[in-house]
């Protein structure tokens, strides 16, 4: 087969391998909402909860694997103490994310410096808490990304308890499960599920280049309607 130009199009016929685009390049250059939108053109329009997890401590991204936590609130003095949220912060590895679905509930800080520090060093990147949270500012000191839906003075002891780990987990009817892929930041949560990881997220990497290509154009005085008509990308 040749071109118009007379050159062989065999070779540009062949299909070519996608990048392989670690945690670390994620953590660069993609944010929830270039992810929310290749979920959204792949027909995952429900992967971000609406409610307002709100960044803690400061930071402004939070990138890696779902472990995840369910929670429920209790009016009776618990038999075992702090069992399942040990169990659950100790079994973290690298690069997780630890998930509480807390229901929202504000019942009392489930979160706070001591289960930080161990999950830090289980390796443990962050927490997302559907719930509250306490000892912000030491773990603001610590650099620890923690999101939350607020603050809360009080302990968990005999008021939430975890009741499972890793499991389906929901926050405001989206569904994390361990190993799902999350990002965080100040726009929002969003979560990749495994099975289509590999094309959102080519799909998105390929967006936030684009898109560096019309906000150049913009820049340089190209019309918006004029941008959006070449390139196709808002």
């Amino acid at each position: 087969m040749s071109s118009k130009n007379g050159k062989s199009t065999k070779a540009a016929s062949r299909e070519i391998a996608p990048l392989t685009i670690t945690l670390a390049m994620m953590r660069k250059s993609l944010y929830s909402a270039v992810v929310s939108d290749a979920l959204d053109s792949m027909g995952f329009t429900n992967q971000s909860p609406r409610v307002k997890l709100a960044s803690m401590t400061g930071t402004e991204k939070l990138v890696g694997r779902c472990r995840t936590s369910l929670w429920a609130d209790m009016s009776h003095v618990d038999p075992k103490p702090y069992e399942l949220e040990l169990i659950a912060v100790d079994s973290c590895k690298r690069d997780d994310v630890l998930i509480a679905a807390a229901g929202g509930s504000m019942r009392s800080g489930i979160w706070g410096e001591l289960l930080s520090t161990a999950a830090r060093n289980s390796g443990c990147v962050g927490a997302i808490i559907d719930g509250g949270v306490r000892d912000v500012d030491k773990m603001t000191r610590m650099k620890f990304p923690v999101f939350a839906r607020g603050t809360c003075i009080y302990d968990s002891l005999n008021r939430q308890r975890v009741i499972d780990v890793d499991v389906p987990v929901q926050i405001d009817s989206v569904t994390f499960n361990s190993g799902d892929l999350v990002i965080a930041d100040l726009d929002g949560v969003v979560v990749v599920p495994q099975a289509v990881e590999v094309e959102a997220i080519q799909r998105a990497w390929e967006k936030v280049h684009a898109e560096n290509v019309v906000r150049d154009s913009i820049r340089k005085g190209m019309k918006a309607v004029d941008a959006f008509e070449k390139y196709g990308v808002l």
